[in-house]
């Protein structure tokens, strides 16, 4: 029967595995939808390339930093050395269980995508070689440590020490809210802070193609199924109930969004719509195996509504997050890690009582704790990562770079060929000349009609 249960759950783990590899793509088709023309492949080479140097580093030594024995006890880091290139991991567990070596390679996605979440507030002047270099980085110094703290569990007879918001403070995060959200957004506020903003930031340019943009939120809603029902490591009643308040609270937060929108713009778009369902995925992400499916719809309307007046502060408090990574995995995250003191019901996997439901106000102070623990750390050592690189090597392409676009600039490439009036190239001069060109047939056919 043992055996029967652990291939069950290895079985499911490795569909989750599949569904979360599906993220990366869906986040560089969701990003780089939303840019312009000029800056789709820089979009997605950022968060391809980002994705694939965090997963060389996780089989290295991140894995053994991030669930390795605690250094020291602390709770802090854990053993870089342990597991040293993952050769140990090769061997069958020697009892019935989930196989080591599934666990890291669904660990190395939260990673690398967490990594690739950042990039988005950064689209448009961000050089490609400093963004790798960052990448690694700070995936080494911010994400590998508050991995560690958030993830990394004691083992049960104590031979293992874990982290110390998971072990010690006992906060509640059951997929990352503060390990991936809140820490990628609070690190993309402090990127942007030394990076400056985009020539175009009161005025910037529209997304140049929606309906890619869209496809990228339906490719990470279904991915974020096996990213929140995979994290209970175990196909039984647990990940039914995450995968449930998962889907309700994407539900109402795609409502909520579009409720605020209509009351504020005038129009419910199709922008806001991907973007309430990224919000509400992003607050459930921490809360989903603490609440019910009522307040899993809270969570998700509450989110929806409140980034959408969120992503609005950058114009007033002028920080250029591009893509609202800040208004949306930052504030998401806060408010779905905050939430649980309040929301969590005892009868939910993770057992938590928040205050609505009996458990007095201890659970939320845990909570506010946990959130200002992963604020602090995060920006500060990002901040020092971004300004440290800046004085080295620069982090802005040049003026007339950022003025062209990426695409053709840093990368060589274009992303769309445009086949109709034989133009390939993107330059201001071409794109004039082809203007030109075209106007001239057109006056031409019609002097011809005439």
């Amino acid at each position: 029967m043992e055996e029967a249960i652990a291939a069950a759950d290895t079985a499911w783990i490795l569909a989750a595995f599949t569904a979360v590899s599906l993220m990366v793509p869906g986040l560089a088709l969701f990003y780089g939808g939303m840019v312009s023309v000029r800056s789709t492949l820089n979009m997605i080479m950022m968060t391809f390339a980002g994705f694939a140097l965090v997963g060389v580093l996780w089989v290295l030594f991140g894995y053994s930093a991030v669930l390795g024995n605690s250094l020291g006890g602390a709770g802090l880091l854990g053993n870089p050395l342990e597991y040293l290139g993952l050769g140990q991991l090769l061997e069958a567990p020697a009892e019935p269980g989930l196989p080591p070596a599934l666990i890291a390679g669904f660990q190395l996605l939260f990673a690398g995508i967490t990594v690739a979440l950042v990039c988005g507030a950064l689209a448009d002047r961000m050089k490609f070689s400093a963004w790798m270099v960052f990448a690694g980085l700070w995936a080494v110094l911010v994400y590998f440590p508050v991995a560690h703290w958030v993830f990394a569990f004691d083992s049960e007879d104590g031979s293992v020490v874990g982290g110390w918001i998971a072990n010690t403070l006992g906060a509640v995060d059951f997929a990352g809210g503060t390990a991936v959200h809140i820490n990628a957004g609070i690190a993309a506020l402090a990127v942007i802070i030394v990076l400056g903003k985009r020539r175009s930031f009161l005025n910037p340019p529209r997304p140049h193609s929606l309906p890619l943009t869209v496809l990228g939120a339906g490719i990470l809603f279904f991915g974020w199924f096996g990213f929140n029902g995979g994290s209970a490591l175990a196909a039984d009643n647990n990940a039914s109930v995450v995968v449930l308040n998962t889907i309700a609270a994407s539900c109402a937060g795609i409502c909520g969004w579009l409720i605020v929108e209509k009351l504020r713009e005038g129009h419910a778009t199709t922008l806001g719509a991907a973007s309430g369902l990224i919000a509400a995925l992003v607050a459930i992400t921490p809360a989903c195996g603490a609440v019910s499916p009522l307040g899993a719809l809270v969570v998700g309307a509450l989110a929806g509504a409140l980034c959408c007046f969120a992503i609005s502060l950058k114009f007033r408090l002028g920080y250029d997050d591009a893509l609202d990574v800040v208004g949306i995995h930052l504030v998401g995250g806060v408010l779905g890690t905050l939430l649980i003191g309040l929301l969590a019901v005892p009868e939910a996997p993770s057992g938590a009582a928040g205050l609505f439901y009996g458990g007095g106000i201890g659970l939320l102070g845990t909570q506010t704790v946990a959130v200002l623990a992963v604020l602090a750390y995060s920006f500060v050592v990002t901040w020092i990562i971004a300004k440290g690189l800046d004085l080295v090597m620069g982090l802005r392409v040049d003026p007339e770079a950022e003025y062209e676009g990426l695409d053709v600039v840093v990368h060589g490439e274009t992303a769309y060929v445009l086949d109709a009036v034989g133009f390939t190239g993107t330059s201001r001069t071409e794109a004039a000349s082809v203007a030109e060109a075209a106007t001239a047939l057109t006056s031409k056919a019609a002097a011809e009609k005439l």
